[in-house]
């Protein structure tokens, strides 16, 4: 049986994931609370408004239960809000993250809406020649632990994705295009944790 993925759908684009996810054939279900987070085998927290996300995160008290799924050893994919929320710590000092991935993020790293832009990246693991990604308001990665991998960088060596054991995280925005080869390296994450 293939293992169920979670989105959490608090607030951002989380249907767009699951429109994504559901084109590969996967199992999923949206996530609002700790009884619908223990049901899933894997996450996805979506882009959106990292400081509305952390607010709804405790305003259903998901904040304990969310960072107890990331360190179980289950496998969680932040993009864009969801790597903000997900690092150890921020250089701005709200909204508070979980402290689950050893990373030092800036919110908003590139500008805003009006500074979004895409580029091909080639991300560790992915295969099938340069991948699209689109930066929406996107964080950046300004530091990293000696256990994170980094997948891909801008020609500038700005760190826009990265793993570290069971999470992985995207600055940019895979579930706004129709290359869903991000997803499938997610799905392939969840299904090998699913055998362990």
């Amino acid at each position: 049986m293939s293992p169920t993925v979670g989105v959490l759908a608090l607030q951002g684009d989380f249907e767009e994931h699951i429109t994504s996810l559901h084109r590969l054939g996967a199992d999923t279900r949206e996530v609002r609370t700790e009884a619908q987070l223990s049901s899933v085998d894997s996450l996805v927290i979506p882009g959106g408004e990292s400081t509305s996300m952390a607010k709804l995160m405790d305003v259903y008290a998901l904040r304990e239960p969310l960072r107890g799924f990331a360190r179980s050893g289950k496998p969680v994919w932040g993009t864009c809000a969801g790597l903000i929320l997900l690092a150890r710590r921020l250089q701005e000092d709200r909204p508070e993250p979980l402290g689950t991935m050893d990373t030092v993020v800036q919110r908003n790293g590139f500008g805003r809406q009006v500074d979004s832009f895409q580029t091909k990246l080639d991300i560790v693991g992915i295969a099938g020649g340069p991948y699209l990604a689109l930066f929406i308001r996107a964080p950046k990665i300004v530091e990293v632990g000696p256990a994170v991998e980094v997948l891909a960088t801008l020609e500038d060596n700005t760190i826009v994705a990265a793993r570290e054991d069971n999470i992985l995280v995207t600055a940019f925005h895979p579930e706004l295009t129709t290359d869903d080869r991000v997803h499938e390296f997610f799905l392939a994450m969840a299904a090998e944790a699913s055998t362990r």
